[in-house]
């Protein structure tokens, strides 16, 4: 594989996953806007599921060397400090 397609992949992998991540974002805005979360939690728990999916999509693409570790990890921490404001928000409504 030419230096140019490793690139490419490596590109194509981090575009995929910022994607899956405003997805997972998209929801979390949408119970921000609306603090339904104590009233369905089957949303709480749509939310984690994708959050696990991520996370395995994120460490599968960092094992075939698409995506730096540190870019994974940032991608997960930023989903997870909105998580942590939806539930203090959802906390104090």
């Amino acid at each position: 594989m030419t230096s140019e397609m490793i690139i490419n992949h490596k590109e194509k992998a981090n575009e995929l996953l910022k994607a899956d991540a405003e997805k997972i974002l998209k929801l979390i805005k949408v119970q921000m806007d609306n603090l339904t979360m104590p009233q369905c939690p089957l949303y709480e728990e749509v939310l984690d599921t994708q959050m696990y999916g991520l996370s395995k999509e994120i460490d599968f693409a960092i094992r075939l060397g698409l995506v730096e570790e540190q870019v994974g990890k940032k991608i997960l921490d930023e989903l997870e400090k909105e998580l942590s404001n939806l539930h203090e928000a959802s906390i104090r409504k």
